[in-house]
């Protein structure tokens, strides 16, 4: 396991002061980092696939009695993997607060919204979080999702290079007027995984791996929370301490989060692979690096 708690103190300098501002036409999808596949380890793979089929629109795309790949079109966005005998993750513990979807347009999200209605889904929130509008649940063995879409990077407030986000209620009722018909076939083309927020043991030791290491730039701060982004994205990782405080490194196996993918160019896993210390090293291949934050959580970098 490569773990990388004490790795680059101080490397950060100038990394979240950056001069940033309103850019049009930044997106997650267009950054030099990005989510590629989520992979969770479930008990039921039966029922946890059927949610996220049903639920929230995904496709099946590949398969098995041990691991379901699921996606839009031919892009493969959760890998559920099975293990019936793996203990539950607890709620304390460091890994996954959840995995967001993105979808194109508000219309898309109040679609899937009336879907989840119809089908008596619970809801854990939803919020305006001023960059984009949110609805929270969770899959049936709890793990943390986010259904979402992005306001235009135009209209993004910055204040001293950091982008304003704020967690306001959400107007259901505008957002559902925009539904020109009810009918939802699952998630449109285009849909991705925007972010993924997972939980920490500790703020500072998060941003020296994912800023540090990894090369994300801090593009936000909340009491409790630190929000990292590419290119300009106001976040592909969030990471938070507000049930995790203190988490210890995780013990495996547990149900829950089990890999995050993160797609770059060959430069710049080249340059992260330059960043690890020599006692870090991991298998030599020119397109996969795979690491694990200070908590075990695994992260592999890819290039595509």
């Amino acid at each position: 396991m490569t773990t990388t708690g004490s790795l680059l103190a101080g490397s950060l300098a100038g990394r979240s002061a950056k001069a940033r501002g309103t850019t049009p036409g930044v997106t997650s999808a267009g950054a030099p980092m990005r989510i590629g596949t989520v992979a969770l380890t479930v008990r039921d793979l039966d029922t946890v696939s059927r949610f996220y089929q049903q639920v929230i629109g995904l496709t099946p795309i590949e398969t098995g009695t041990s691991l379901v790949r699921l996606g839009v079109g031919d892009t493969v966005l959760l890998e559920l993997r099975h293990d019936p005998d793996a203990p539950l993750a607890s709620r304390r513990a460091a890994g996954l607060f959840h995995t967001a979807f993105l979808l194109p347009n508000r219309t898309d999200l109040a679609q899937w919204l009336l879907n989840a209605a119809e089908r008596g889904v619970a809801l854990q929130g939803a919020s305006d979080h001023l960059v984009s509008e949110a609805i929270y649940l969770a899959d049936p063995e709890g793990n943390g999702i986010e259904v979402y879409w992005d306001r235009p990077s135009e209209t993004w407030a910055w204040q001293d290079g950091m982008v304003a986000m704020d967690t306001l209620a959400l107007d259901l009722n505008g957002l559902v007027a925009t539904v020109k018909s009810r009918e939802w076939t699952g998630l449109p083309l285009g849909s991705l995984i925007g972010h993924v927020h997972l939980q920490v043991g500790a703020l500072d030791a998060s941003e020296r791996f994912y800023a540090g290491l990894l090369g994300f730039e801090v593009m936000t701060r909340y009491p409790g929370a630190t929000f990292l982004g590419s290119g300009g994205y106001h976040h592909h990782l969030g990471t938070n301490i507000w049930n995790s405080r203190g988490a210890p490194v995780r013990s495996e196996p547990t149900t829950g989060l089990a890999d995050v993918e993160i797609v770059t160019d060959a430069g710049t896993l080249e340059a992260i692979r330059s960043r690890l210390s020599p006692e870090q090293a991991v298998e030599a291949s020119p397109t996969r690096l795979p690491l694990h934050d200070p908590w075990g959580t695994a992260i592999t970098v890819v290039t595509r």
